[in-house]
């Protein structure tokens, strides 16, 4: 037996030949050059448990990976395709499908990638969503929003972390967003315009195991995705529901609908992001098969002491996963992610560790003398923690004390003061 595994992000993160020890056969690993030299990490040797590895150069803008996972088929048969990020969600179903493997295929994949196939297959199933339409002029744009009005949504069809998602208000904002964001003539990536939907965003998160909802929560985010890119962005909060919430069990219900209406792979871990509007109504904003980003890991770790990431790998692999079989469907704790976006400066001084015995999870991502010229997308962070209490409400108390703790403790110097003090 042969799995393939594709790999964008830090392998530190996914240790796969750990994970995968008691895989009866070769670990093959195509991963991203550019990632390594980022992270400052190196390609795993065949004494790390990888029967082969490949640092792919332009791994996100070429076909490299394809044609190197192509030839490795052509010389010995692959019976699995692994990817755990978005971006190589449709690559991997489309090597599954040419090359006769079982798992997500290109229709699923697709479906839960692109937001218009999105909404149509949801809308086909009589699951509430914005109004929208595909957008590939400039009159397309301005039709939209004389038939629906402001605010409108505008964003890549394929997007993640909220990159390129613009919320515009008024006829000032459409005109700067026509001049500056949108190429009548060089636009590459397909767009899609939005009908603003008010209310609160949640979202849920949970896996699927041998076709069926086998876990999930939901967590209500306390801030707006869309501006990550503030210069002055509050800390990003998000706190899970408590287990009697009414509105709880509702999307849950809300999930599990969307997901059976969707071709849904048979083992998949998932993220779904849900409109709750001011007259009650449920509304699917967007769902992709794939893990939560930011902290979501850890927070789904705190609350069920499982590890989704690892158990979806070994679950696709047909591998056992005994901390799923032992796991209550009911969270053992409340759970929040506190997370504080990188913004323009120069890191003069970094927590190392926190300082309350209620923080399940603590990580800084810069370090004293980085020079950051802000976030560039809703999961870019100079440091974040996974906080645990026995209610909601004290969770938020708990997190709202942490965010301020980071506040005070993450200090940047405006560049030109930094750069000034080294003269």
């Amino acid at each position: 037996m042969t799995a393939l595994i594709l790999n964008r992000g830090p392998l530190t993160l996914r240790p796969y030949a750990r994970w995968l020890a008691d895989y009866p056969g070769d670990l093959l690993l195509l991963t991203s050059a550019e990632e390594l030299s980022r992270h400052g990490e190196t390609l795993p040797e065949a004494a790390d448990g990888y029967a082969y590895a490949a640092a792919i150069t332009d791994y996100d803008s070429s076909g490299h990976v394809e044609s190197v996972a192509l030839a490795l088929a052509g010389s010995r048969r692959i019976d699995h395709v692994i990817a755990c990020q978005e971006l190589d969600l449709q690559r991997a179903a489309a090597l599954r499908e040419t090359l006769g493997i079982a798992g997500q295929g290109p229709a699923s994949a697709d479906c839960y990638r692109d937001k218009l196939l999105m909404k149509r297959q949801a809308e086909q199933a009589g699951i509430a969503v914005a109004r929208h339409a595909e957008i590939h002029t400039a009159v397309d744009v301005l039709a939209f929003v004389r038939d629906h009005g402001y605010p409108v949504v505008l964003k890549p069809r394929d997007g993640q972390s909220s990159v390129g998602l613009s919320v515009i208000h008024d006829d000032s904002a459409l005109a700067r967003w026509l001049d500056t964001d949108f190429d009548l003539y060089n636009n590459e990536r397909a767009l899609l315009a939005e009908a603003f939907v008010p209310g609160s965003m949640y979202h849920v998160d949970g896996m699927i195991i041998d076709g069926r909802l086998a876990i999930a929560w939901p967590s209500q985010y306390l801030y707006q995705l869309a501006g990550f890119g503030q210069a002055d962005a509050e800390p990003r909060l998000d706190a899970t529901l408590d287990v009697d919430d009414p509105l709880g069990a509702r999307l849950l219900a809300f999930v599990e609908k969307v997901i059976d209406a969707f071709p849904t792979p048979g083992c998949s871990t998932f993220h779904a992001e849900v409109f709750h509007t001011p007259d009650d109504e449920l509304v699917l904003c967007e769902i992709a098969s794939r893990n939560g980003g930011a902290l979501i890991k850890y927070l789904l770790r705190a609350m069920f002491r499982a590890d989704f990431p690892v158990a979806w790998v070994r679950a696709s692999l047909g591998l056992p996963v005994p901390e799923l079989d032992r796991v209550d469907t009911r969270p053992a704790t409340m759970a929040g992610q506190v997370l504080l976006p990188k913004r323009a400066g120069v890191v003069r001084t970094v927590p190392h560790r926190a300082p309350f015995d209620w923080v399940e999870h603590f990580e800084c991502s810069v370090a004293p003398g980085d020079r950051l010229s802000g976030a560039a997308s809703s999961g870019d962070y100079l440091a974040g923690m996974v906080v645990v209490a026995p209610t909601r409400v004290l969770c938020e108390q708990r997190m709202r004390q942490a965010a301020e703790w980071l506040r005070q403790e993450i200090v940047l110097d405006p560049i030109e003061q930094a750069e000034w003090n080294q003269s």
